[in-house]
């Protein structure tokens, strides 16, 4: 009896010892991402939302450090970008990633982001160097883009810098929906 709770008490520790381990792993891989985040030339991951309906294209700048975390476009629990477009076209907002992505392609809305790889440290828009723009080919063969937002100042002049000649389409700025942008209420 004595020995099974020796045991016992045993693989306690054990799985204590092991679940110590885990977090620490974690936090350094945590530590490892920032890391990586802040130093080097990162490149965008996410796949352009958009079908053969899509007539309105919204291009962010380059993803958030929260996007990049979630996988999809405007993952900040602050970022307005969801609020604002279920008042603009009036329907229920979004939660899951399936939903938003519903959502976008209902109501005839492509997203994507203007960079494709660029030096940022965090998801600071002023601090974007060496920027390489995405390329818009597939979405406008692919869907009858009848007008190109920009989600902000740094999305529009990097949209005008690098994309505007080859896409032959204008874009119009908006505000951006960041919660870097807190000057705008809704």
């Amino acid at each position: 009896m004595l020995e099974k709770h020796l045991y016992e008490i045993h693989i306690a520790i054990i799985r204590k010892d092991a679940e110590i381990l885990c977090q620490n792993i974690e936090e350094k891989n945590n530590n490892f991402l920032q890391l990586l985040t802040n130093c080097f030339t990162l490149f965008h991951h996410l796949i352009p939302v958009y079908n053969k309906n899509s007539q309105i294209l919204i291009l962010g700048s380059f993803p958030s450090v929260k996007s990049r975390e979630g996988r999809f476009f405007y993952h900040h629990k602050q970022n307005r970008f969801w609020k604002v477009l279920s008042t603009i076209v009036n329907d229920v907002l979004p939660e899951t990633i399936d939903e938003k992505k519903d959502f976008l392609l209902k109501n005839h809305i492509a997203v994507w982001d203007v960079i494709a790889s660029c030096d940022i440290e965090g998801s600071s828009d002023s601090s974007i160097k060496n920027a390489v723009p995405n390329d818009f080919s597939d979405i406008l063969k692919a869907a009858p883009i009848r007008k190109i937002y920009t989600n902000g100042g740094t999305a529009y002049k990097l949209y005008h810098k690098y994309c505007e000649k080859v896409t032959g389409i204008k874009a119009m700025k908006l505000p951006s929906t960041s919660p870097a942008n807190a000057s705008y209420s809704l």
